[in-house]
């Protein structure tokens, strides 16, 4: 019923044990989720995760903060993957002015080849942005036609609209559920439920009441709860909504 659209369980923390947390996933009823790649490396490592296991949908780019690491060598490994059948996205990819762990020439410059693979594969983009909306959508402007998410989206009402008017998915995370949060929780309230998603980012920022834990996909049963509640929504409707928009942005069978 609930599909987490940003996952990282191939990451470290999982190794001990990954099995499990797929199985407590799908006792929360999350039966699906894209396995999202950050550089060559984890990229693959999605794509062997997946392999056999249904549900279970890879992603590769190179994430912002890897930037500055991987010039066309890397480019290359990354679009050899999503070329193959089984890549549901180009990414994660974007601009992180927050953190600023690669050079901003750089960033730009990394999100700007992600977009054109995009374009030219035909396939959704999923945008990471950090401290830096302004020039991440002058650089989405410039792809016309580029459709995609941006992930973990925690921005507000304000920020929103010029997203939607290009397109864009919206897909919140555990960040949406901490008290603070309140301008995040006004844009989940009205986002078009025809353009919601729900993730994880896991292993990182768990919901409230596990926050400062080890997130996993199963917890993001408690993001859609909460945003249900923001919206005035009931849950199973919302759960049977934005996994259908998952479907459709990410070209997934229907459940």
């Amino acid at each position: 019923m609930i599909t987490d659209t940003h996952a990282h369980v191939f990451w470290t923390d999982f190794d001990a044990d990954r099995q499990a947390v797929l199985e407590r996933a799908r006792a929360a009823e999350v039966s699906r989720m894209i396995i999202v790649g950050t550089n060559p490396d984890t990229s693959a490592q999605a794509f062997a995760l997946c392999e056999g296991q249904t549900g279970l949908h890879p992603s590769a780019g190179i994430h912002p903060h890897d930037a500055a690491d991987h010039g066309e060598d890397s480019r290359e490994l990354i679009r050899e993957l999503c070329l193959r059948p089984a890549c549901v996205a180009v990414g994660e990819t974007g601009l992180d002015w927050f953190k600023a762990f690669s050079p901003r020439e750089a960033q730009v410059a990394n999100f700007r080849w992600h977009l054109q693979l995009a374009c030219e594969l035909e396939l959704p983009i999923i945008v990471h942005c950090r401290d830096a909306h302004l020039d991440t959508l002058a650089l989405l402007r410039e792809f016309s036609g580029v459709r995609g998410v941006m992930h973990c989206f925690t921005m507000g009402e304000r920020e929103l609209a010029p997203y939607l008017e290009l397109g864009f998915y919206i897909s919140f995370s555990g960040v949406v559920t901490y008290p603070k949060n309140i301008d995040n929780r006004a844009a989940a309230k009205v986002v078009p439920r025809e353009r919601l998603l729900v993730e994880t980012d896991c292993p990182f920022l768990a919901p409230q009441g596990q926050r400062g834990k080890r997130n996993e996909p199963a917890l993001v049963r408690s993001v859609l709860e909460h945003i249900a509640h923001v919206r005035g929504d009931d849950f199973t409707q919302l759960a049977r909504a934005t996994s259908a928009n998952a479907s459709l942005l990410f070209g997934l069978p229907d459940l």
